[in-house]
């Protein structure tokens, strides 16, 4: 009798305990910064894999428009965490002080570049006085090219902007409708692959070519949700950190689950821009500081080539106040 009481009293705390809801999830509005090409495989990738599920996080992921659109939408609390580049993020601050900071660093180095056909004999930015170049509102590469061109010889006050969805650049630019399309390089692989099918071929113009050794793309947070939600802020950052280094190490798994949820990529297209974002990610800076962190002297530099890409005063402002790294996982040792 006793046996039969306390295994009906356990099937009972059985039964109590299936009938409690699962763990609950923080949800996060989650933008990037651009269209879900490979380079964003991490992320949709990452969803598919449970990565950010097993940090607790009920992640929901949109496209981006460029970068200074995925600020200006943040700053009106239209999502809740997103990836954008940094000197877009800087200039909103110097400009309209958005309350957003930078809580990790992603590419160490800038891949901006122009993507012009080898057809058209344009090799380097000097002589683009007059011609078209396709871009989006709010696009970095259009904060940056005043002063690319200036330091090549060109008039930026001479070229012609033709606005457009960053989804139809490409095509333009391989009917001849442009001349040159901004495009972060490690587009290219998928880009030049449509081209090569029109009988054309594309080429790169890196903007590292005249000295723009820059941070490029990082994670941006409202201040508010730093401040006030710092736990599930690290858990995003942590999140991110681990899809990142989940898709360097696994890409071919990557790009097959990023293709679930965006078929049209295709998976040879995928592979070669996730093996060009590994190189912005991972190298040689990462090793040294860590992942996400800075170096004073390259962010230094950032600051000034952007502020003065903009005819602002260097001197008006802290770059390192763009950034709030205390929420960064250890580095691996300390």
């Amino acid at each position: 009798m006793l046996m039969r009481r306390w295994g009906g009293a356990f099937g009972l705390a059985v039964l109590a305990l299936a009938a409690l809801p699962a763990a609950a999830q923080d949800k996060l509005r989650f933008q990037t910064d651009w269209i879900p090409s490979g380079e964003h495989a991490m992320y949709y990738g990452g969803l598919e894999k449970g990565i950010f599920r097993e940090e607790g996080l009920d992640v929901t992921i949109t496209r981006g428009y460029g970068s200074g659109d995925t600020v200006a939408k943040m700053s009106g609390g239209a999502m809740d965490v997103a990836i954008a580049d940094v000197g877009a993020l800087m200039i909103a601050r110097a400009r309209q002080n958005v309350p957003i900071k930078a809580v990790a660093t992603l590419y160490t180095h800038s891949p901006h570049s122009l993507f012009v056909l080898k057809s058209s004999g344009i090799t380097e930015f000097k002589g683009l006085e007059g011609k078209k170049i396709g871009i989006t509102p709010g696009n970095s590469h259009r904060l940056y090219f005043p002063k690319v061109a200036e330091r090549a010889g060109t008039d930026p006050n001479k070229i012609v902007w033709v606005n457009m969805d960053g989804a139809a650049m490409a095509a333009q630019l391989i009917a001849k409708n442009l001349d040159a399309a901004p495009f972060f390089s490690i587009h290219h692989y998928y880009q030049n692959k449509a081209a090569l099918k029109a009988g054309e071929e594309i080429a790169v113009l890196p903007f590292v070519q005249v000295g723009f050794a820059i941070y490029a793309t990082g994670i941006v947070l409202p201040e508010k949700m730093i401040k006030e939600q710092p736990d599930t802020s690290r858990r995003f950052i942590k999140a991110m950190q681990r899809a990142h280094a989940w898709a360097r190490d696994n890409p071919v798994e990557a790009c097959t689950l990023h293709r679930k949820r965006h078929p049209e990529v295709e998976q040879d297209d995928c592979e070669g821009s996730m093996r060009a974002v590994i190189a912005f990610v991972w190298n040689e800076h990462e090793k040294q500081h860590g992942f996400g962190r800075y170096e004073k002297e390259r962010l230094a530099f950032t600051w000034q080539v952007v502020a003065e890409s903009q005819d602002i005063d260097p001197k008006s402002a802290d770059p390192t106040q763009v950034f709030d790294l205390s929420l960064l996982p250890p580095r691996a040792g300390n």
